[in-house]
């Protein structure tokens, strides 16, 4: 579904991607895992038209996108939920959940994909009419990740869903990340808490310093010894 083939990221004259290539399958939870600065975010925002590639390729499907702007790529089928949530603090939680269908037409799937929205997070259902700033922080993440769902997309990209939350909560999040993709979406998936994220991954990379350095299944990488002693405490 998605193929990102020789990616170049640069910040002025900072190479901060260095032509990594890697693959999301329809159906997939892909995950990618690294240390902080070492490219994650920076790849999803390439991914999503929020960055402009020095040099490579992106595609969804059969379709490139490193010459489309950020908010036609939503229109073919790919999301973000970025990172800190970027909730619209002074809306409704109904509001924000709208605003993620800005650009669809067809009211009658949209009322269909708030009803599974509100099945997926009765919490928002319950909230509907509060304030968005005024929710927790893992309400929020809730709401952002609603918000994208909105958008009607086959692919959904999560930068940092547990970011800042209990225990608990990161528990119920990577609980419905799963859900999210039983229901047919494609994910991928950039995550500090690598145990969890390569718990429920198909795939994953590991991104040091804008290269990929390994790659296999979920499984694989969580009992890779690298992997163990850089990121999983052991």
């Amino acid at each position: 579904m998605l193929r990102i083939k020789d990616l170049k990221v640069s910040y002025g004259m900072i190479e901060a991607i260095k032509g990594i290539s890697f693959e999301v399958g329809d159906g997939e939870i892909v995950t990618l895992i690294g240390a902080n600065g070492a490219g994650k975010t920076t790849t999803m925002h390439a991914i999503s038209g929020l960055l402009k590639p020095r040099a490579g390729s992106i595609m969804l499907d059969d379709t490139e996108l490193t010459k489309i702007p950020a908010h036609k790529i939503v229109s073919l089928g790919l999301a973000q939920v970025p990172e800190g949530r970027r909730v619209f603090a002074q809306q409704t939680v109904e509001e924000n959940l709208y605003l993620g269908a800005y650009q669809r037409k067809d009211k009658e799937g949209i009322q269909k994909d708030l009803g599974d929205v509100f099945s997926l997070f009765p919490r928002l259902e319950e909230r509907r009419k509060q304030m968005a700033g005024t929710l927790s922080g893992g309400e929020q993440q809730m709401l952002a990740m609603g918000r994208a769902l909105m958008t009607g997309p086959s692919i959904l990209l999560l930068d940092e869903p547990s970011m800042g939350l209990s225990p608990l909560l990161v528990s119920e999040i990577f609980h419905i990340i799963e859900e999210i993709n039983k229901k047919g979406t494609t994910i991928l998936l950039v995550e500090q808490n690598a145990k969890r994220a390569l718990a429920i991954a198909d795939r994953a990379y590991v991104l040091e310093t804008g290269c990929i350095t390994l790659s296999g299944t979920g499984e694989e990488l969580a009992r890779d010894e690298r992997v163990k002693k850089a990121y999983l405490g052991g």
